[in-house]
């Protein structure tokens, strides 16, 4: 469904609905596992569907599976029934094999599968925007490469580090537009391998090339939400040059701090904590955390309740009913 994203985004905050990463808990509405959710577009998108039909969310999101862009260019994954996949082995470890990585068509490996369930979301679910999960050029060149590698080539070989980001990016570009074509109304790229730059490096590695991705695929009707849950108040002045319409931050950071370098025609969400309070907490301390954040962020107009990132597969999902139900109790007070 074609929404007009600039005219939505004036008034989604006033909304006062969250927008958690809910990808993978879908897998316990719908009895499947992660391992089948992740290769099979109609699967992701009756999953997408189930946790729009019982969660109020501002948006439907598709996963964050920051895995199946480095598999397209042929690095190794290990799957599990019920963990988000991971890269295992580098490909592009030094000049040699970078100069070698071949940029792959979209459609490659399992962006085929992603476009298809986004294509599907988006002609069952019509009462708000749907978006795909996309990762960020940084993020994917350090998975490409190995994030330990790429952090010392960022000072001992930042020409290698430079060819490796502009093939990840042309593959980005590509496959963010077939996302489009596909009917997403926007894309959530995950960049959180930029929170572990200083601010030089930053902006030399990862804020012009994700700069380039928002500039290309950002218009009236299609939206890039940022999504970086590293240490980004440091960062901020390079995050925000981006040109992002949409912040999204983790629980590295004191929100409240944040909101305070956020100009307020900028959406900045976050940052409940995935593991420690989704995954591995219970409904009291779920509504003690929600409750204290928005008692911080809610006067901020331009603040959106949300997950700090992903929410891992098998939390509970009376945490994540105990997400919504302290939000509504919130804004009702």
């Amino acid at each position: 469904m074609k929404i007009n994203m600039k005219e939505w985004l004036k008034t989604a905050a006033a909304q006062k609905k969250p927008m958690p990463i809910l990808g993978f808990p879908g897998i316990q509405l719908i009895d499947t596992d992660v391992r089948t959710l992740v290769a099979d577009g109609e699967v992701q998108a009756a999953c997408m569907k189930a946790v729009a039909e019982r969660y109020n969310m501002l948006a439907s999101l598709s996963l964050m599976d920051l895995s199946v862009e480095a598999e397209a260019f042929g690095a190794p994954i290990r799957f599990s029934d019920d963990e988000v996949p991971t890269v295992v082995d580098a490909v592009a470890g030094d000049e040699e094999a970078a100069e070698a990585l071949v940029v792959p068509s979209v459609g490659e490996g399992r962006t085929g599968a992603c476009i298809r369930g986004i294509r599907l979301a988006a002609e069952t679910i019509s009462d708000r925007p749907v978006l795909a999960g996309l990762i960020g050029p940084f993020s994917l060149a350090g998975r490409l490469m190995d994030m330990t590698e790429i952090m010392v080539m960022c000072y001992t070989d930042p020409d290698v580090v430079h060819i490796v980001l502009e093939k990840v990016t042309s593959f980005i570009l590509a496959y963010g537009a077939a996302f489009k074509e596909a009917g997403a109304n926007g894309v959530v790229m995950a960049e959180p391998a930029a929170g572990l730059l200083s601010p030089d490096l930053i902006e030399e590695f990862s804020t012009p090339y994700v700069k380039q991705i928002v500039d290309a695929l950002d218009d009236d009707e299609f939206t890039v939400i940022y999504h970086n849950c590293g240490n980004t108040i440091p960062l901020i002045d390079s995050i925000l040059s981006i040109g992002a319409k949409v912040l999204h931050f983790g629980d590295a950071i004191n929100m409240e701090e944040m909101l305070a370098h956020i100009p307020k025609d900028v959406i900045v969400m976050g940052n409940i904590s995935p593991a420690m309070v989704f995954r591995n907490g219970n409904p009291d301390t779920m509504k003690a955390e929600v409750t204290a954040l928005l008692k911080k962020c809610a006067h901020y107009p331009n603040f959106i309740l949300s997950s700090g990132c992903d929410i891992p597969p098998v939390t509970p999902l009376e945490n994540i009913d105990a997400f919504f139900s302290a939000a509504r109790e919130f804004y009702n007070e």
